[in-house]
């Protein structure tokens, strides 16, 4: 790809070896994977930690040819991380979305680094290649953080650039190297619904963010031909358990009575650290449908990535059981449908009873469908105890509050819920 994009393009395998041997010399990269990996051991255990995990990566990048193997080596990482923080990660839409050629997913903004991950992931097991990954420069202050992200095909947003010249050749730079990446490069790409998280849980696009995309179009070419020719994908991630929940409601708290947020050093890493090592309970992942060639300008476009994300959104009982506290009528008998299904639950065992009696009579012709049926009790059984589970999660996290806080961090998780019932 031209030089014109060095500031701004992830690292390619060119770069790999340099920037490889510098990370692995960086002591403050070294010491944030010891305080990472080893947070509980006492701190003079710290540098024997250190001495062997520069060692260990060391010996890694030996074998690291390119950055398909340097993402590889990641791989088992976020297997884990799905193991031990997730319970389940489910997904929709992907089987009627035509990926064979590359697109723009554009996504709701919960968490820094897993939005892009989670989608990474399920392209990655459905056999696509992973995205090209918009990130703000706001979080490369830090060399090796910067270096980190590079390697793993993230792209620069120039946020901090003032001035309004400065500001629309910046724009116009991003909006011709996402062309460049789709149309040459072949590359998927995800970008953020709007700069920052949602916060309180308000999925909502920035035109901004279509006019930026559409700068690099000629002029003889329509803007709905040139928006539909990029591919662009509405996605919806949902988490069933926020980890930064607490944090996110404390600084609502604190803008909306001061009238704006300082934040301190080092809280979008603090941040991203949570988000990964935190429990996230059941993540759901939505791939929306293109958007077609009939918008006429960036908030027609913005309306409906907002219409599909929404629609898409699964919301748990993290959701119903935050919108009946409150409104102070959440009662444990409440009859709860799972999204993913269409029966209800509420917590009585006599159907169940019922059918059991029935089996010795039907054991000759139709034992297979009574063991299925006798399969699925575990899985009811599991899902009457979601909204016991959900509204002891939010307990945990209110004591941590206090009464203002509380109530934005009850919104985060109800807002989706009460935008999805008033459409």
């Amino acid at each position: 790809m031209s030089s014109k994009f060095d500031e701004i393009r992830p690292y390619d395998n060119a770069d790999l070896p340099h920037v490889l041997k510098q990370l692995v010399n960086n002591k403050e990269f070294i010491s944030t994977l010891v305080a990472f990996r080893f947070a509980k051991w006492p701190q003079f255990t710290k540098p024997i930690f250190a001495y062997f995990i520069k060692r260990f990566i060391s010996k890694k990048i030996q074998t690291t040819a390119s950055l398909r193997d340097f993402q590889s080596m990641i791989e088992p990482y976020m297997q884990r991380m799905l193991t031990k923080t997730t319970n389940a990660l489910t997904v929709t839409g992907i089987d009627t979305l035509d990926l064979s050629s590359p697109c723009v997913f554009i996504s709701n903004h919960r968490d820094i680094a897993l939005d892009p991950a989670f989608i990474n992931w399920v392209l990655h097991i459905n056999g696509q290649d992973t995205v090209r990954i918009a990130v703000g420069d706001n979080l490369l202050s830090k060399g090796w953080v910067a270096d980190i992200l590079r390697l793993n095909k993230c792209f620069v947003v120039q946020r901090s650039v003032e001035g309004r010249r400065a500001k629309l050749a910046a724009a116009k730079l991003l909006s011709e190297y996402i062309y460049c990446s789709l149309k040459n490069d072949k590359q998927h790409l995800w970008i953020a619904q709007r700069e920052g998280r949602a916060k309180d849980g308000i999925d909502v696009t920035n035109p901004a963010i279509i006019s930026m995309l559409s700068l690099n179009k000629p002029k003889e070419i329509d803007f709905s031909d040139y928006i539909a020719n990029l591919r662009i994908v509405p996605v919806s991630i949902s988490y069933e358990f926020d980890p930064c929940d607490v944090s996110k409601a404390k600084e609502l708290c604190q803008a909306a009575k001061e009238g704006g947020y300082d934040k301190p050093d080092n809280e979008d890493m603090h941040s991203i650290v949570n988000g990964i090592t935190g429990q996230k309970g059941r993540v759901h992942v939505h791939f929306g449908k293109l958007v077609g060639n009939q918008f006429e300008n960036a908030k027609e476009v913005s309306a409906f990535i907002d219409q599909e994300i929404l629609a898409g959104y699964q919301p748990f009982s993290t959701s119903s059981i935050a919108l009946g506290l409150l409104n102070s009528e959440y009662k444990d008998a409440t009859p709860k449908v799972d999204s993913a299904s269409d029966e209800v639950t509420t917590g009585s065992e006599e159907p169940q009873l019922a059918k059991r009696d029935k089996e010795p009579q039907l054991a000759k012709r139709d034992k297979e469908p009574q063991l299925a049926k006798r399969d699925k009790e575990p899985q009811l059984a599991k899902r009457d105890k979601e909204p016991q589970l959900a509204k002891r999660y939010l307990e945990s996290r209110l004591v941590m509050l206090n009464f203002e806080e509380q109530q934005k961090l009850l919104n985060m998780y109800a807002n989706p819920l009460i935008r999805q019932q008033q459409q």
